[in-house]
């Protein structure tokens, strides 16, 4: 039935392709038909009656060979394929082509038939065939403009138009302005672009001035009353990209962007491919390189396991192994609903091509993890697998330790049995100096890997570290998005807390990178930049939604949460720092610990949380030290 369909659906496409080129013939017929009598016409200075009857009965016999031959070599240059509403240049060169052969073909028609007319009816009916050829070809472009025009003039004089303003005179910038000002863009109006290249201001792109550099974009935003601003600078530096839009939010006016240089250079630059400012946008950070090709050589024809494969980073780690050619993948996770849409994600956009294999089960249990790893034996191991919220696990903390420590131990122990290559944690800065018991509970499992690594084993155990994740479930992000769409209040918890942000590909960008370098006992830690206060980032996103802090969105200053501290250290001051080739990525050194003493202490905390212990958290202050409950 489906089939059915599509075969009528282009049955009629095919129906109405024939009447538009039927109706095109028939109209380039009468423009050769019409020319040559016009140039009879002006050759006998444009008085019918002074055209000598055998130059007359010449041009009835030779006007349907020329048509003939008009219409033929315009089939052969294919000028009957092109889409009217997108005429451009190109048509016309080809046009310019297609009469040089016809030209040719008509000087031999006169020489092999011995046509005998004056020179002039040649030139005269050649030019203005040629130019009304090409009218005709643009006739439907221009009256859509003029109806465009007239449209947006309306709308204009209604009050429902936006005024907006383009950052960039480029070449991303020329074609959208050439969109804007189509008549798919009835509500919108380019009026000024903003480019910071000196000989650019003061001249105009298709009609619209370039009326200044960044330095001006308050100021026209004001003149031309601007409702809409769009950064159209997808080769910009993060640091430009970052100053621009935080003059942008200043204005008041909506500011989207285009999506990266990868769409320029593919041709994909669109009004329908801008998306609104994100965060992201205002980090002015570059985004973490990674050598993709020894990523790619690490990866490919490898069987992979990913703990918590449904989460928000696992599911990244998911996608981005899926694209370098592994011999298996496989998904692990106790909720099925992230693994089911991971696992869908991944089917639909590489079929057959990929070894895809999505289980449930628990990091908890022991026979279940060490089942999966004897059974597939992977060679790499990404255990993303655990309890992150810090508020949550403050009130539930034997499940923090159930989980994150145990999960840990138990999948690390399994990894190690079944021979695993490499075994990656993924972990989090709220290890360093925890002041919470998820953080805490992170760094006994740094402990357990470095512990492991020293193991008599086969595998190399290492653990990766990094900030908070933006887009991430239970992100702020989205919260604050929420909390400004019901009008508010936002809620911060303190004015002067602050964080290290990345985002999701970044994050997983390090965790592969890292597998790379791993020797085996290394925590990796990536240089985040400069961190970022919570409350900032509340006001820029009331901004960039084009509303007023504290007076359309309320903040309100909710006070710390239980085990959450003002700041995040990147690396405890016990382990000190070593550079890797990648100048974004760090190395903490293991740190010595007894790792009998270690073990022992481990499967104690296990049955204490089997028993719902009150003084589950002092038993956490005994392995790790450094955590100070309740602290700032």
């Amino acid at each position: 039935m489906g089939k059915n369909k599509a075969e009528k659906t282009k049955m009629k496409v095919d129906m109405q392709w024939v009447t538009h080129s039927i109706v095109v013939i028939i109209a380039d017929i009468l423009v050769v038909v019409f020319s040559f009598f016009a140039a009879l016409w002006l050759r006998f200075d444009m008085h019918f009656q002074n055209i000598p009857k055998e130059y007359f009965t010449t041009y009835l016999k030779i006007i349907p060979l020329w048509s003939a031959i008009t219409i033929a070599v315009f089939l052969a240059f294919k000028l009957y394929h092109s889409i009217w509403s997108y005429v451009s240049i190109d048509e016309t060169f080809t046009m310019i082509k297609a009469y040089a052969v016809i030209t040719l073909c008509y000087i031999l028609s006169k020489f092999l038939l011995k046509i005998d007319m004056p020179r002039s009816f040649y030139f005269f009916g050649v030019f203005i065939a040629f130019v009304l050829h090409v009218m005709v070809r643009f006739s439907y472009r221009l009256l859509r403009y003029i109806r465009s025009q007239y449209s947006k003039s309306n709308e204009y004089r209604a009050g429902n138009i936006e005024n907006v303003m383009i950052i960039g005179g480029g070449s991303a910038g020329s074609v959208l302005i050439r969109e804007l000002k189509s008549d798919t863009h009835q509500h919108q109006r380019p009026v000024c672009i903003i480019d910071d290249n000196p000989a650019k201001i003061g001249r105009e792109l298709y009609g619209i001035p370039i009326v200044g550099g960044r330095d001006s974009i308050i100021e026209m935003a004001a003149e031309y009353d601007i409702g809409s601003i769009i950064f159209a600078m997808p080769t910009a530096s993060p640091r430009d990209r970052k100053n621009i839009l935080s003059i942008c939010k200043e204005t008041g006016a909506k500011v989207r962007v285009l999506p990266g240089v990868y769409q320029l250079a593919n041709g994909e630059v669109s009004v329908s491919r801008l998306k609104d400012v994100e965060l992201t946008d205002l980090l002015g950070r570059d985004p973490i390189e990674i050598n993709n090709d020894e990523v790619f050589k690490m990866l490919t024809g490898k069987t992979i396991l990913v703990t918590g494969g449904g989460g928000s980073i696992g599911s990244e780690l998911c996608r981005q192994i899926a694209a370098h050619q592994p011999k298996q993948l496989i998904i692990f996770d106790i909720y099925e609903h992230g693994a089911y849409d991971i696992q869908q994600e991944l089917v639909r956009k590489y079929h057959n091509k990929l070894n895809l294999v999505t289980l449930i089960g628990s990091v908890r249990n022991t026979h279940r993890i060490e089942s999966v790893m004897q059974k597939y034996k992977p060679n790499i191991v990404f255990h993303a697998a655990a309890h992150k919220h810090v508020p949550l696990m403050e009130d539930s903390p034997n499940e923090a330790i159930k989980n994150n420590v145990m999960g840990t131990y138990k999948t690390a122990v399994a990894a190690a049995k079944a021979g695993v290559e490499t075994f990656v944690l993924i972990s989090t800065d709220k290890a360093v100096n925890p002041t919470n018991l998820m953080g805490a509970s992170k760094r006994i499992c740094e402990m357990v890997i470095q512990m492991m690594n020293r193991q008599e084993t086969n595998t190399k155990f290492v653990a990766v570290r990094f900030g908070n994740v933006l887009g991430s479930n239970g992100s702020v992000i989205p919260l604050f998005r929420k909390q400004i769409e019901e009008g508010g209040p936002v809620t911060v918890t303190h004015k002067e807390i602050i964080r290290y942000f990345m985002t999701i590909p970044e994050a997983v960008s390090l965790v592969l990178q890292a597998s790379q370098y791993a020797k085996g006992g290394e925590i990796f830690v990536l240089d985040m930049g400069d961190p970022v206060k919570i409350d900032d980032m509340a006001r820029n996103l009331i901004k960039l939604s084009g509303l007023t802090p504290d007076v359309d969105i309320k903040i309100v200053y909710t006070g710390l949460r239980p085990g959450e501290k003002l700041y995040e250290e990147k690396l405890m001051d016990e382990e000190g720092m070593q550079t890797t080739d990648n100048k974004l990525i760090f190395i903490g050194q293991p740190i010595e610990m007894d790792d009998e003493k270690l073990k022992k202490k481990i499967e104690e905390l296990d049955l204490d949380s089997q028993e719902d212990d009150e003084n589950i958290k002092k038993y956490v202050q005994e392995i790790v030290p450094t955590y100070k409950p309740g602290s700032l």
